[in-house]
């Protein structure tokens, strides 16, 4: 009897580890807005004037200076807002940032170029897992994990500032 009973725990614990899911929730103070130091490789995210969580990162494979071009390996650097949210990103969970901006088109266009786009905040797929720091194509990468708490806590409009 007692080896069926255990038998039974396994399975129900197996079995309720396969329904597990990616999504969190969420119930503390607001995101209102991201800060992400690109020299320091560091994201905070914030509440008004208190950091809530701060994460190390990963930028574009050319990380110096603000992207302008498309295919420049550039991270933006400026102010932008959340602008989406994909639950189903190659690059495991992602929220949207609204690169490029009214300014950085009109740059781009003014050098007979495009500026680029799909600049997200991801996770890290598995074909990325041991790769070289500052791997995207532009984009903000945190590990999977962490990618869970942000996608839970980070809402459509809001701020986002890219600093050197």
């Amino acid at each position: 009897m007692r080896y069926i009973l255990m038998s039974l725990i396994l399975v129900v614990s197996f079995g309720m580890a396969g329904c597990a899911s990616k999504f969190k929730t969420y119930n503390g103070p607001e995101v209102t807005r991201i800060v992400v130091f690109k020299e320091d490789r560091r994201m905070h995210l914030m509440h008004h004037d208190k950091v809530l969580k701060s994460y190390d990162v990963d930028l574009g494979f050319a990380p110096d200076g603000h992207k302008q071009f498309e295919g420049d390996g550039r991270t933006p650097e400026g102010q932008y807002w959340i602008d989406r949210r994909n639950p189903n990103s190659q690059f495991y969970l992602s929220v949207g940032i609204n690169y490029p901006n009214n300014a950085d088109r009109a740059y781009a266009k003014a050098q007979g170029k495009s500026p680029g786009g799909d600049i997200f905040i991801h996770g890290q797929p598995e074909v990325f897992r041991n790769k070289r720091p500052d791997w995207t194509a532009g984009c903000i990468s945190v590990t999977n994990k962490e990618m869970r708490d942000i996608y839970a806590m980070v809402q459509k409009n809001t701020q986002v500032s890219i600093y050197p």
